[in-house]
């Protein structure tokens, strides 16, 4: 199978997953850790979803690829983006989305603040991952999922 319907088919799973996990699963637990794993499979669902893109339109020769990745996300978003109708928010979501997880990742210290998850840098920024911005991720991964399910089988 080509590598472009793989990471298709893992955001299309990843993006059901999450789903359930944010309106089934944490409504009956109300742990705050649920809401950072939600976050870090949001992005590796749109993730996916941007190698989908950058895959397909490697192989279809329209796109260079690259051994950096942050080469590879400015070619998606200048080349891609607006053929695969993801505009200027959602692009500011999706690195928003990679910024916050990113931050997870690096965090040495995070804790829950009531609904809400607050993690701390090294120089002790703060970012907060709430319900609200969880679910504007979830939105906004199954869009990303969308337009590209759309774009890249009406293509085939």
């Amino acid at each position: 199978m080509e590598k472009f319907l793989e990471y298709i088919q893992e955001a299309s799973k990843i993006t059901r997953i999450i789903d359930h996990m944010l309106y089934v699963t944490y409504p009956l637990v109300k742990d705050t850790k649920i809401l950072v794993k939600i976050l870090t499979e949001a992005k590796k669902a749109t993730a996916y979803c941007i190698n989908a893109i950058l895959q397909y339109e490697y192989l279809y020769k329209r796109i260079k690829l690259y051994s950096d990745a942050k080469t590879n996300l400015r070619t998606f978003i200048e080349k891609c983006a607006p053929k695969y109708s993801i505009n200027q928010s959602e692009i500011k979501q999706v690195l928003e989305l990679f910024e916050l997880a990113e931050a997870h990742k690096k965090s040495p210290f995070e804790f829950a603040k009531g609904n809400k998850v607050v993690i701390l840098s090294e120089n002790m920024k703060q970012n907060t991952i709430t319900l609200e911005k969880t679910k504007e991720f979830l939105i906004l991964t199954k869009n990303i999922l969308q337009k590209t399910q759309k774009t890249i089988i009406s293509q085939k």
